[in-house]
C-alpha cells in the first residue's frame, strides 16, 4: 500500500532500569519497557480506574542507545518516537512465538528525557548533531522535522513590534 505511515510516539515511565546488550561488532542495543497508563471515573461507582499497558521498546540507533545506557533509569519519563514491528522466533521448545515493540532506528527515531532528574531532562532525536553514532542519534538536537526553539530572552534579532516591546515581559503565559 502506497503512503502508508508507521509511526508510533509514547510518552510513560520506565518500568524497569535499561537491560543493555552488545551486538558483535560492539554496538549497543537497549530494551526498555514503558508503562502508559489511561485514568476514568466508573460512572456506575463513581469510582477511580486506572488502565495500564506495557510497551516494549527496543533502540538500535547507536546514539540514542548510548543515551539510554547512560542517563535512563526505572521510573524516568520519557518521549519516544519510533516504528512498529513484529518480529517472530522460536522457542527453545520449537513453538513460533511473535513479539511486537517499538524499534528506535535511524533518523526518524527521538527519545527524549522529560522529567529532570538525570541529565536536566535534555532529549535525543533522530536528526541533526551526531552523539557518539553515524546513525542518526542525536543528543539535545531537534529533529528534522522539529525546528530548534529559541528562548524568549535571547536576542533572535528583527524588531519593529509596534511599539509594543514595553509590554512584552519574561512571565511564563500559564
Amino acid at each position: 500500500m502506497a503512503g502508508s505511515v508507521n509511526k508510533v510516539i509514547l510518552v510513560g515511565n520506565l518500568g524497569k532500569d535499561p537491560e543493555v546488550r552488545r551486538m558483535q561488532n560492539g554496538n549497543p542495543v537497549v530494551n526498555l519497557t514503558i508503562a502508559t497508563s489511561d485514568t476514568w471515573r466508573d460512572k456506575a461507582s463513581g469510582e477511580r480506574k486506572e488502565k495500564t499497558e506495557w510497551h516494549r521498546v527496543v533502540i538500535f540507533s547507536e546514539g540514542l542507545a548510548k543515551v539510554a545506557e547512560q542517563y535512563l533509569k526505572k521510573g524516568a519519563k520519557v518521549y519516544i518516537e519510533g516504528a512498529l514491528q513484529t518480529r517472530k522466533w522460536t522457542d527453545p521448545q520449537g513453538v513460533e512465538k511473535y513479539s511486537t515493540e517499538i524499534v528506535l532506528q535511524g533518523f526518524n527515531s527521538t527519545l527524549t528525557m522529560l522529567d529532570g532528574r538525570a541529565g536536566g531532562g535534555a532529549g535525543a532525536g533522530g536528526g541533526g548533531d551526531s552523539y557518539g553514532g553515524d546513525d542518526g542519534g542525536s543528543f539535545g538536537a531537534s529533529s528534522p522535522s522539529q525546528p530548534r526553539r529559541v528562548a524568549a530572552s535571547s536576542p533572535a534579532g528583527g524588531g519593529g513590534g509596534g511599539g509594543r516591546g514595553s509590554d512584552m515581559d519574561d512571565d511564563i503565559p500559564f
